[in-house]
């Protein structure tokens, strides 16, 4: 019973007061008459009252239109990071421009033509929610109320404009290093809203304009041009603040390298280094202190400076046109030590090498197989029809060093018959030239060819004589290879 007492009790109190509340007069909206006689912050605060505006809605709720909101940049500063970083540096004052009918007041403040102002301003204003999807990192150039303008015309017309540096994400394809040309873009999109209800497009006139200021030290400007999408959101990979599709802007700029540092500190040392290991060729073959020394610090040196360059480039899966240029030099470089190697080999042999004929083709053979000369002589003396029905008695052993055919290049005793007369045979010793050459010249003669007999002439060479041979070809064979080389390697990053 007393319970039910204090529970009528205290729905009476309640209602009493809740009847109080509701006698209580509503806030009412500052009126805007008048408008030209109130300061720009006494104006604002009415106009921008929360009875009236509320700045988490969008300037079209009340009729469902679409939002468009134009953006300008105007950069002054551009800075590519090294390579490796694979981004690059911005500093840009960034424009937004959008008309909310809320904030007109050209009929209640005909004499005012502009408000402006700074945070304060932002914070009683709807400005759009836009984001740099390939933001590594970014901040204001300074305090919010300094790197932050906002004015609004009189018939709603709201300018924002922020003052921005920001490091962007620029996925370099550096196969053609250090001739290559990027495209590195700063890509802006809408956050909070899709684009049914907002939609990001340029300004028609000079969407992007740069500082005539803008210099550049790695690279040149080439080029640059601006383009509109619309982004697909994904609310898996949080790609976007909802599903949909959402407005994007896209501000691109091509930047070519400039060469000028490598080719002074990279492409003309290395030259001058390949250069070098060809002095070799001019030192005699067995001086093989000098020779070796010379090759190993080139090869050194040259190691040396590529390893230096490389450390900038990040490490990718494909070859780089750098390092095609680092190969092609090793390979001349390793070339030279072999081709040292190759003749102090021949010039410590100490058989003199017989050739047919002095030139290129049977030097090599004759250095690289030396008993090519006799398997050759032994096949001509079995394949002659002369030799093999003439009587051989004995056969004459020379030195090597007297005979130019060597211990296989034999004088043949064969026996003549003479008048029976002298009752005497007569023995004389032939040539195997001659031989050869009358065998040949009957064989000719039965065909009736008027061709001249062939005749071998068979020469000797020291192999000191051979290797300094193979060191003068050298010194023009190199040099034409690395030019042929040069040739091939700048037609390739510069017309492909």
């Amino acid at each position: 019973m007393n319970r039910n007492i204090f529970l009528c009790f205290l729905l009476v109190i309640c209602n009493s007061a809740l009847g109080q509340k509701l006698k209580e007069p509503l806030p009412e909206c500052p009126s805007l008459e008048k408008g030209d006689t109130y300061t720009q912050s006494e104006f604002l605060s009415r106009l921008a009252h929360e009875c009236r505006y509320d700045r988490l809605l969008l300037p079209t709720y009340q009729t469902g239109e679409v939002v468009f909101v134009h953006a300008s940049a105007y950069v002054y500063f551009i800075q590519p990071a090294e390579a490796h970083d694979l981004n690059f540096k911005l500093h840009f004052l960034l424009q937004l421009r959008w008309t909310d009918r809320r904030l007109a007041y050209a009929l209640y403040s005909p004499e005012r033509t502009k408000i402006i102002g700074e945070s304060d301003l932002r914070s009683r204003v709807w400005i759009p929610h836009l984001y740099m999807s390939n933001e590594q990192s970014s901040s204001l150039m300074g305090t919010d109320s300094k790197d932050v303008l906002i004015s609004i015309a009189p018939d709603g017309e709201v300018l924002f404009s922020r003052r921005m540096q920001a490091v962007l994400y620029c996925w370099m394809n550096l196969q053609k290093f250090p001739f290559d040309v990027q495209k590195c873009s700063m890509n802006l999109e809408s956050w909070k809203y899709n684009a049914s209800i907002l939609r990001l497009m340029w300004e028609k006139d000079n969407p992007v304009r740069l500082s005539s200021e803008l210099h550049l030290t790695e690279y040149s400007l080439l080029d640059f041009w601006t383009n509109e999408s619309v982004v697909r959101g994904d609310i898996v990979n949080m790609r976007l603040g909802g599903a949909g599709n959402y407005s994007a802007l896209k501000f691109t700029f091509k930047l070519g390298r400039e060469v000028g540092y490598y080719l002074m500190d990279y492409f003309i040392p290395s030259m001058m280094i390949v250069a070098m290991s060809w002095v070799t060729f001019w030192l005699q073959a067995d001086a093989s202190a000098p020779r070796i020394t010379l090759g190993t610090s080139t090869m050194l040196s040259f190691i040396t400076l590529a390893s230096s360059q490389a450390k900038t480039l990040p490490k990718v899966s494909y070859i780089k046109a750098s390092e095609i240029w680092f190969l092609g030099c090793i390979g001349f470089i390793f070339s030279a030590l072999v081709e040292f190697a190759f003749v102090n080999t021949i010039w410590r042999r100490k058989k003199v090498v017989n050739l047919k004929k002095v030139n290129s083709k049977y030097i090599l053979k004759s250095t690289l197989t030396p008993r090519l000369a006799r398997k050759e002589l032994q096949k001509e003396l079995q394949s002659s029809p002369q030799l093999s029905n003439s009587r051989s008695c004995s056969s004459l052993n020379q030195d090597t060093s007297s005979d130019p055919a060597g211990p296989a290049y034999n004088n043949y005793l064969t026996v003549h018959s003479f008048p029976s007369a002298l009752n005497l045979p007569t023995i004389t010793t032939q040539s195997y030239d001659e031989l050869v050459h009358r065998s040949g010249g009957r064989h000719n003669s039965s065909e009736g060819s008027d061709e001249p007999p062939k005749h071998h002439t068979w020469t000797q060479m020291t192999p000191q004589e051979i290797a300094t041979w193979i060191d003068k070809r050298s010194r023009v064979l190199f040099p034409l290879l690395f030019i042929f080389f040069n040739i091939i390697y700048w037609t390739f990053v510069y017309c492909l």
